[in-house]
């Protein structure tokens, strides 16, 4: 394997590892994700994806591609901390709605409507830092090792 490949299978490795670390807190921890927590998953497995492709075809486009990903889980995360933070709203789907800005009746069907685990509650922290924190963060620290496989080649892919 060349640099290229190496650094970009540990980047992804490294999303592997945070997305098992997500699964066992789900099913071992009993901690149910809330809707933005499963956004949260998805450019984890992109990134997996453009890991074992990267294997197969070295390129720095699929490198860009994982910093991409990367970035994209990032902010993924700091939309969901602003959201547990009440910097700003989050989805009306899954954050609790605001008494006395509705009617009883809109305001008992969205009760109803709401899942059971709401994106504006922490349910998980360490250090102060919750899992969408820690997400943000560590998903910042991959793209760069993404970035670092892209520029570890000089091939003009």
């Amino acid at each position: 394997m060349n640099p290229l490949q190496l650094r970009g299978f540990g980047a992804a490795a490294g999303s592997a590892a945070l997305l098992i670390g997500a699964l066992a807190f789900q099913y071992i921890g009993g901690l149910a994700p809330c809707p933005l927590c499963i956004w949260q998953r998805w450019p984890h497995v992109a990134a997996i994806v453009l890991g074992l492709a990267l294997i197969r075809w070295p390129s720095r486009g699929i490198a860009a591609l994982g910093a991409l990903a990367m970035c994209v889980g990032a902010g993924i995360g700091v939309y969901h901390v602003g959201i547990e933070q009440k910097w700003w709203a989050g989805p009306s789907t899954c954050t609790a709605p605001t008494p006395g800005t509705m009617e009883a009746g809109e305001l008992l069907d969205r009760i109803l409507a709401t899942p059971v685990v709401l994106c504006d509650e922490i349910a998980w922290q360490w250090l102060g830092i919750s899992m969408a924190g820690w997400n943000a963060i560590l998903s910042l620290v991959l793209a760069a090792l993404w970035l670092r496989a892209y520029a570890s080649s000089s091939a003009s892919q």
